[in-house]
Order: structure tokens, then C-alpha cells, then sequence
């Protein structure tokens, strides 16, 4: 091979005679390809879905969704709600032939075909044509499941109160980041009598159940509720003693007021007895004084 051979000089460079001009692919043999995958046409999809998910995170951080509590069997007092994707199929089951005596049809038979059509349609419809008016019995079922779920969406969400759903069942997230002494004797009594199935494990409350932590009842009225009952509470609930009765109020009550541990009469809320000059003492010294001069007057 000679020097140069199949070369041509342009500067310094030296570039091959025979070499194509760089341009794109030619398509136009391939009915309904007009660029390359990689990277013309996957470049534009990722663009288009970080564009969707960056406003999905905008959406989620300017309104998040309301935070309800955990499904339980054992609460009928508390009706959970699916998530937004699922109310149409949570409305579908609402209707006769859906629901009661026909869940079995309605939850598991008819979503199945319908889900089942949508992962075999790639397969059902095979035509090369991409006009959609080429294609009416495609997209007449396309159109057709996008109006029912929207429909059956828009219907869920009509007759769901979130506001009053947020007050009643949102989870009261002071008492669940609250501290709260598990290891204390009120907690013991707390969740051996019963009434961590009902208010939480944390005492925030659990469907109609109220928080125990943001309650202002004084400890004579919660061992009055504890053993009559209140509301939907029935009365004889509490079996223990009157000491461990007395020891669970005052747990529930001091919980109540901010605090987590189980004060006793005699305690201050630091948990130190009460010294001479303060307060509690002083209310116990003019009390004595008073039952003094009461005993004083009768005789």
C-alpha cells in the first residue's frame, strides 16, 4: 500500500476518502419508525416522565394526604378508605350486583377480565395501524374503561367526607411521638385491663375511640368512666382493684396533661415530693387546717 493511498489531505488532518456524511438513519422502509430508539426517542420519554414526576413531588409536598389510622377487623367503628387509584373499584363493590352475596364477582371475577383485557390487548390487537380512527373497537374500550373509572372515581370521592375523616380518624401524631413511659405500672395496668386494643398503644386513640392523650378529665372522672362506662364504652370494663384503679387514672391523667409517667398524689410533676414551700404543700396544709376547724366547730 502506497503512502497516502486512499487518503486525501484536508489541513492537517486526514480523513478517509470514501467516508459518509454523518446523518441520521433513514426510517422510511419501516412503516411507523421515524428515529432511532437510542438515544432520539428514549431521551424524549425520560424528559416527559421527570417532567411528571418532579410535579408529583411538588403535588405530594403542597398537599399531602391525610394520614388515617391502620385497618384493624377487630374496630368496627372505623370504615377505612383505599387510596385514590383504588376508588373506583372501592365504589364499584357499593352496588347490588357487586357487593353482598356477589363480592365474589365484584371484587375478584370482573376486575380480573378487566385487567386480564388489559395485559392481553398488545396481543389481541396486532393491527400495524396507529390512527385511532382506524382502530374504533380498540379505542371504544379504551375510552369506555377511562370514563367508568373516572366516573366510579369521581363518585367515591363525592360522598367521602376527607375533612371530617382527617378530624375523626387522622392519626394524632402528638400522642404517637409523645413520651410515654411504657415501663411504668400505669402502662402495665394500661394494656392488661383492655384499653390499649381500643385507645392505641401510644393512648392516641383509634377510630371512634378518642385520645387519651389530649384529654383534660380529672382522675375522679376517668375511674368513673373506667368502671361505667361513656359513650360507646360499656360499663364494666375495668376488673381490677381499687388501688390499681386509682393508679391507671392517674397514669391516663397525667398522660392527659402532657406528661407520660404515673403520678402519684404525693408527687409534683417533676416527680419529686413536694417540699415544704410549694404549692402542693401549701393547698395540703390550709385543706388540714380547714378539716381542723370543721371538727373544732361540731364539737
Amino acid at each position: 500500500m502506497h503512502r497516502g493511498k486512499g487518503m486525501k489531505f484536508v489541513g492537517d488532518s486526514r480523513i478517509s476518502a470514501d467516508q459518509k456524511p454523518n446523518l441520521p438513519k433513514d426510517y422510511s422502509e419501516y412503516p411507523g419508525r421515524t428515529e432511532a430508539f437510542w438515544p432520539n426517542f428514549l431521551l424524549k420519554e425520560w424528559l416527559v416522565g421527570a417532567v411528571f414526576l418532579i410535579g408529583f413531588l411538588i403535588l405530594t409536598a403542597a398537599h399531602p394526604a391525610a394520614l388515617e389510622q391502620q385497618a384493624d377487623p377487630t374496630n368496627a367503628g372505623y370504615i377505612p378508605l383505599p387510596d385514590w387509584y383504588f376508588l373506583f373499584l372501592y365504589q364499584f363493590l357499593k352496588y347490588q350486583y357487586a357487593g353482598g352475596n356477589y363480592i365474589v364477582l365484584g371484587a375478584i371475577v370482573m376486575p380480573g377480565l378487566a385487567f386480564g383485557a388489559l395485559l392481553l390487548a398488545p396481543f389481541l390487537d396486532r393491527g400495524p395501524e396507529r390512527n385511532p380512527l382506524k382502530r374504533p373497537i380498540s379505542v371504544s374500550l379504551m375510552l369506555l374503561a377511562f370514563a367508568l373509572s373516572f366516573w366510579l372515581t369521581l363518585e367515591a370521592a363525592h360522598h367521602a367526607d376527607y375533612e371530617t375523616r382527617a378530624e375523626k380518624y387522622g392519626v394524632n401524631i402528638e400522642a404517637v411521638e409523645s413520651d410515654i413511659d411504657k415501663e411504668s405500672d400505669g402502662y402495665k395496668l394500661y394494656e392488661k385491663s383492655g384499653c390499649i386494643n381500643c385507645h392505641g398503644d401510644s393512648l392516641q386513640g383509634q377510630g371512634n375511640y378518642p385520645s387519651l392523650v389530649a384529654s383534660e378529665k380529672s382522675v375522679d372522672e376517668i375511674k368513673d368512666i373506667a368502671v361505667n362506662g361513656i359513650g360507646q364504652m360499656p360499663s364494666g370494663v375495668f376488673k381490677g382493684s381499687d388501688k390499681e384503679l386509682q393508679q391507671l387514672a392517674e397514669f391516663v391523667a397525667s398522660a392527659g396533661s402532657g406528661g407520660g409517667e404515673s403520678s402519684g398524689s404525693e408527687k409534683s410533676d417533676t416527680g419529686t415530693e413536694p417540699g415544704p414551700g410549694s404549692d402542693e404543700s401549701s393547698k395540703s396544709e390550709s385543706g388540714a387546717k380547714k378539716k381542723e376547724s370543721e371538727s373544732g366547730s361540731e364539737k
